[in-house]
């Protein structure tokens, strides 16, 4: 049988399903907390939250049931300012996750091309690109630690 004739969620159980997709979050978190620059950006987040956020999310847009409540990825970034230098450290260490989880292929893949079409709606040109969710809430802004 051709994955071309799946249906949405067999599909996505054929490519790794739910319990992937929770493997994957786990080592990409994993390296975000440690990272000296991306995880000043979730300070005040567990990442036990964060992950299985994340993991919600990726299940509704690869093909999987769908029970994420949370934001659209631009209204839930709208307050960081994401530079081009940070959108790549970030995809970088989760193609590192990936290799480490033994992603499947295709899930990869859509997982990156999915990632890439956000780009031109997260990344800022300037702080002035920002704006707090709520009157609360800090603009997050983190200069890249020197090597």
């Amino acid at each position: 049988m051709s994955l071309n004739t799946l249906s949405k969620q067999e599909y996505f159980e054929t490519i790794g399903g739910r319990e992937s997709l929770i493997a994957i979050n786990k080592a990409f978190y994993d390296k975000i907390y440690q990272h000296p620059w991306l995880k000043q950006y979730f300070d005040k987040i567990p990442q036990s939250h964060i992950e299985i956020q994340q993991v919600d999310f990726m299940q509704k847009v690869l093909g999987g049931k769908n029970i994420y409540v949370g934001k659209a990825p631009p209204i839930a970034h709208i307050h960081i300012n994401i530079t081009e230098a940070l959108f790549e450290e970030r995809k970088k260490l989760l193609c590192e996750a990936f290799d480490e989880t033994n992603t499947h292929p295709q899930m990869r893949q859509k997982w990156l091309d999915l990632d890439e079409s956000f780009r031109r709606v997260l990344v800022k040109q300037s702080l002035a690109d920002c704006v707090p969710r709520f009157k609360t809430d800090p603009i997050l802004d983190f200069s890249e630690p020197l090597k």
